[in-house]
């Protein structure tokens, strides 16, 4: 288990670019967490750090989206599993035939994906609290509701996944540190 605190989307996306470097085909990645929690966001960075075509958005209307691969490497299928109901549903998704070529990334899979790969990374993204609303002359501003920290659990299983992370800490924080260095233009 390794656990990351992020105050912004921003760095839960560096969390994602960083992962992403340690991803490869055959891999299935699965997001839990609540709706708002910020599974897309670190999908959003996955998607960056895999270097895929086209912007990383929630798939839940789609179902499933195939972002290609723009450096040679592998397709991400970025797929939501929140209305599938059985297996009968996730079959028609066809995840297990592309698999084995692409970096699988579901959100809300739990209890429904796990059987495509005991070799999976299963990431919980957790909105521990938020922040505070604001009044002024009894109007309720939900504005600044969400303080942006998250807390962020990878749980590996199988031994795909040994030995893999033993950076990840500083490649996050790298990544962290170069989104906020402004740059000269």
């Amino acid at each position: 288990m390794i656990e990351f605190e992020v105050d912004d989307a921003e760095q839960t996306r560096a969390i994602g670019r960083a992962l992403a470097s340690h991803l490869r085909a055959g891999d299935l990645v699965m997001l839990h967490g609540e709706l708002g929690a910020g599974k897309t966001t670190l999908a959003q960075g996955i998607g960056q750090g895999l270097h895929v075509r086209g912007r990383v958005s929630s798939p839940t209307f789609i179902v499933a989206r195939v972002h290609p691969s723009l450096i040679g490497g592998p397709d991400l299928i970025h797929a939501d599993a929140y209305r599938i109901t059985d297996l009968d549903d996730l079959e028609t998704l066809d995840l297990d035939s592309t698999l084995a070529g692409s970096v699988t990334l579901v959100e809300w899979g739990e209890g429904k994906t796990e059987a495509l790969s005991d070799q999976r990374l299963e990431i919980d993204v957790d909105r521990p609290h938020g922040g505070e609303a604001d009044h002024e002359d009894g109007v309720i501003d939900l504005e600044h509701m969400d303080d942006g920290h998250r807390v962020v659990v990878l749980h590996p299983f199988g031994t795909r996944w040994d030995g893999e992370f033993a950076h990840l800490g500083d490649e996050v924080v790298a990544l962290t540190a170069e989104a906020a260095t402004p740059t000269d233009e």
